[in-house]
């Protein structure tokens, strides 16, 4: 895991010193070493933080360059195939020098040019510059695990795995992207190729993007996507079963190869025990687990379940009380959060990943999990909705949907569900963990930004767009969710967290061949129905985990949110957004909110987004225009 920087110019004047000083805003995600490179004729720069994984030796060392000195890399991730592909290229004749998996894309890419992606089981984000064609190659994982943020510029492209980086540049123009802000406060995470800041974009996940300085071309495609879902086949549950477990447990075993200690994040929840369960069949020794408990908290406390499933594995178990987490967490998060993320569970997040740095340095969690396998509630919510759909005619789900947006206030449990129920399912899907609907989001903002946005491009439509038509009802919102919520907010929220304390953390459940299992061939009823969910995996888990587990629960990392609020949490939060920019904000919503938490709505997390935001603004000094 590392952090990588890159800079190209049409003009061929790439400044060293600038390179070096957007790489040191990344430290953190690489403090094992650094290295830079400058094309002889000052065209391309390349920069890079080494968090060492494999190869501890200066080889392994990037910016890398292949033995002809034509290709140069540097790289974000892990390729958890390497070995395989380094035996096959040895066989059609490459030499390899390091012990690395930088060096095998190197030598994948000299091989089969940019259809080398293909080949590539991981996560990463990287850089490429073949100097003898002229052009440099972007791309990121299938899954989106790794980020990369870029601008283009009339003659000169800027990329970076924070954005932070980026804004390392002195002439870079800190601008607020109003529409981006919008997407923020919907959802809590700006998706897609948008940017809260002006002129950036993200490569998006199984993206790649070529450009050529010299005519300032840049061009960027999709490399692979979700299989459409196959027709059913009479496949037994027994044979579902042991497909899968294969899978995963090979799954889990690539992602165990490593040259350092490496643990797994163990919430007591069914994907972390499984996955849990797969390490300790992999491992020749006792495999490190580690969680976060929250003692007195009911529900929320992840300590016994978490010490069940350790107990039955034999693990080296590390478990840390969270409460009371330190509210002087806040600005350190937000100042490593550099595009705003409304998800509290970032808090656990960072304090488990802190935890587990001195003991390991690779971490396996079960993140992806409930897309694949339908874990979430919202997904039998909308089956069971579908019968009142079809019952209910559309005039007078409308009429409820329209009353309930402008009667009900903000924090009433239900408000959102009844505003998507108005409309076809894709409208349903799109008001799942809405935070502001659109006219509260108008109601939100101060006059001058409110006029600045466009209604063809709201949120809700974004995501309802989203929706495939003729797929059930399972397939469009575990892709939306997939798509959206799991690329932009839960692997952002893993990789900054952990990243801050340059531990590197690493999905199995995102191996496309799990990916492509349960989107493309798995039938619905397995994944999830109108009152159960995850029932391949619970059938997994029968055979699998210890007595007493609960298989039905639905947790992971996360914090009692509104019982901190009652104490330094919320004078903490209270103060922030008693701040906020008038021209910006409207602080009457913002008081309403706040009263409306204290006397029993749900508000919490509308307030921890409205104060993340204030938090990075301030931060970062973001113009608003």
């Amino acid at each position: 895991m590392c952090g990588i920087v890159g800079l190209a110019s049409q003009d061929h004047s790439v400044d060293r010193e600038l390179l070096r000083a957007m790489a040191a805003c990344l430290r953190h995600r690489g403090p094992d070493g650094e290295g830079d490179w400058r094309s002889p004729d000052g065209c391309v720069g390349l920069a890079h933080r080494r968090l060492a994984i494999i190869d501890l030796s200066p080889a392994g060392s990037q910016p890398m360059s292949d033995a002809a000195g034509q290709l140069c890399i540097i790289f974000n991730g892990e390729i958890y195939n390497y070995l395989e592909l380094r035996r096959e290229l040895e066989a059609k004749g490459h030499f390899f020098r390091t012990a690395s998996d930088t060096e095998v894309i190197l030598e994948a890419y000299r091989a089969w040019g940019t259809d080398c992606l293909s080949r590539l089981n991981g996560m990463f984000a990287f850089g490429l510059f073949d100097s003898q064609a002229r052009r440099l190659f972007l791309a990121r994982d299938r899954a989106g695990e790794k980020p990369l943020f870029y601008r283009h510029t009339p003659g000169r492209l800027v990329f970076a795995s924070e954005l932070k980086a980026l804004m390392a540049d002195p002439t870079f123009p800190r601008r607020l992207d109003l529409e981006s802000l919008d997407f923020y406060l919907a959802y809590g995470y700006v998706p897609g190729e948008r940017c809260i800041l002006q002129g950036v974009h993200k490569l998006g996940p199984a993206q790649a993007l070529i450009y050529e300085p010299d005519s300032d071309h840049l061009a960027a495609w999709r490399y692979w996507d979700l299989p459409d879902p196959a027709p059913e086949r009479s496949t037994s549950l027994n044979e579902w079963r042991e497909e899968l477990d294969g899978l995963l447990e090979d799954a889990v075993r690539l992602r165990l190869i490593a040259d350092v200690p490496v643990g797994i994040l163990l919430s007591g929840g069914l994907d972390s025990s499984l996955v849990t369960a797969m390490a300790a069949r992999a491992s020749v020794k006792p495999v490190k687990t580690f969680t976060i408990s929250f003692p007195g908290h009911g529900a929320l406390d992840e300590g016994p379940y978490a010490r069940l499933v350790a107990e039955h594995f034999g693990t080296d178990h590390l478990e840390m009380a969270a409460e009371p987490a330190s509210v002087a967490l806040l600005p350190e998060l937000a100042r490593q959060y550099d595009e705003p993320l409304a998800d509290h569970a970032l808090v656990p997040t960072y304090l488990v990943s802190r935890l587990i740095r001195p003991q390991a340095k690779v971490a396996l969690g079960g993140d992806g999990g409930d897309e694949l396998f339908g874990g979430y509630p919202h997904y039998s919510f909308l089956l069971r909705h579908q019968r009142w759909r079809r019952a209910i005619p559309g005039a007078v789900r409308t009429l409820v949907g329209r009353g309930a947006g402008r009667f009900l206030p903000l924090g009433q449990r239900g408000r959102h569900h009844l505003m998507g129920f108005a409309q076809d399912v894709p409208w349903s899907i799109a008001h799942i963990n809405l935070f502001f609907d659109q006219r509260s989001r108008q109601r939100l903002l101060a006059p001058v930004p409110r006029q600045g946005l466009r209604l063809d491009t709201r949120p809700e439509s974004y995501k309802a767009g989203l929706c495939v038509p003729g797929q059930s009802i399972l397939q469009q919102a575990t892709r939306v969710d997939l798509a959206t919520t799991l690329v932009d907010a839960y692997l952002v929220k893993v990789d900054r967290a952990s990243m801050l304390n340059s531990l590197e953390i690493r999905a199995p459940f995102l191996d496309h061949r799990l990916m492509e299992l349960a989107f493309g061939r798995l039938p619905d009823e397995l994944r999830a129905t109108s009152h159960a969910r995850k029932m391949l995996l619970r059938h997994l888990a029968r055979r699998l985990l210890p007595d007493g587990c609960d298989l039905t629960r639905k947790q992971g990392f996360t914090m009692p949110l509104a019982n901190w609020f009652q104490g330094d949490w919320g004078e903490f939060m209270v103060e922030v957004l008693s701040q906020v920019d008038p021209h910006l904000f409207d602080q009457r919503l913002i008081d309403g909110l706040i009263a409306g938490q204290r006397r029993g709505l749900a508000n919490v997390d509308r307030l921890f987004l409205l104060m993340m935001f204030e938090l990075w603004r301030r931060e970062y000094k973001v113009v608003i225009t």
